[in-house]
């Protein structure tokens, strides 16, 4: 059988009885997820950033960032799954490693219910359908859960500062804060993705309020202390992994969700 990816590479599911995969995560939110679907014993690999579950990621070695890795150090660990995603690394990166990878298995979840998608991509590679079955199962309670949209507003959603930056509307973090009615401003002369902007007048009168994200940046209650004092608008930190992490925090963020 044949399993498509984010840019369309066919991948055949393999049989956990006849082969015993090796498997490489570069993406910290997909190391999660394939520690819920019980696949961590199979991880030869993953990130400084893959710090979730923590009982579990401890025993499987570092080979780097999400940006800088570790060639020799991967090359040596033999992987056959290199687990990436098209925001978080590098093409570059990824096309050295899949001279020497079998398999390269590229994620790119732009909605929150892409995740769906993800949770059956990787249960049928890896042969752990019913797990992620579990999964998509526990989606659809949170998501139902959430209701209908009570009002709306549109916030400045900031991920760094020097330089300050924001989210586009076709992120991820955007799409998920929509299901509670809030919409992410960016600025219009930019295209990116993840756009630099200055806090100007301009950019005040277009905006309800501020959201400061506990990562990337680790902005903290004292940033929203300090910038409050700047702005006549309301500022509030939020938790980043919520709303940035797909696959099966995915789950615990439309609780978060909920909550706000």
């Amino acid at each position: 059988m044949e399993f498509i990816d984010a840019i369309g590479q066919r991948h055949h599911a393999i049989s956990l009885e006849s082969g015993t995969p090796r498997i490489l995560s570069l993406v910290p939110s997909i190391t999660e997820l394939l520690c819920d679907l019980g696949l961590a014993q199979y991880m030869v690999g993953r990130t400084g950033f893959c710090i979730h579950p923590k009982n579990l990621v401890k025993q499987i070695p570092k080979v780097g960032g999400t940006k800088d890795v570790d060639v020799e150090k991967i090359r040596q660990l033999a992987p056959t799954h290199l687990l990436v995603n098209i925001d978080e690394n590098q093409k570059p990166v990824v096309d050295l490693l899949s001279t020497f990878i079998p398999s390269v298995i590229v994620t790119h979840p732009l909605t929150v219910r892409d995740n769906l998608a993800l949770y059956r991509l990787l249960g049928g590679i890896f042969q752990v359908q019913l797990q992620a079955e579990k999964l998509c199962t526990e989606f659809e309670l949170a998501y139902a859960e959430l209701g209908p949209i009570k009002s709306r507003q549109r916030l400045l959603y900031c991920i760094w500062k020097d330089p300050w930056m924001s989210i586009a509307s076709d992120t991820y973090i955007s799409n998920m804060l929509s299901l509670i009615g809030w919409e992410t401003w960016r600025s219009p002369s930019s295209q990116n993705r993840y756009p630099v902007f200055e806090w100007n007048a301009d950019v005040l009168s277009q905006i309800d309020g501020v959201v400061l994200s506990s990562e990337p940046y680790r902005f903290s209650e004292k940033h929203v202390a300090d910038l409050q004092q700047q702005l006549s608008k309301p500022v509030r930190l939020l938790d980043g992994e919520m709303l940035s992490w797909y696959g099966s925090r995915a789950i615990a963020g439309l609780k978060y969700l909920r909550s706000l």
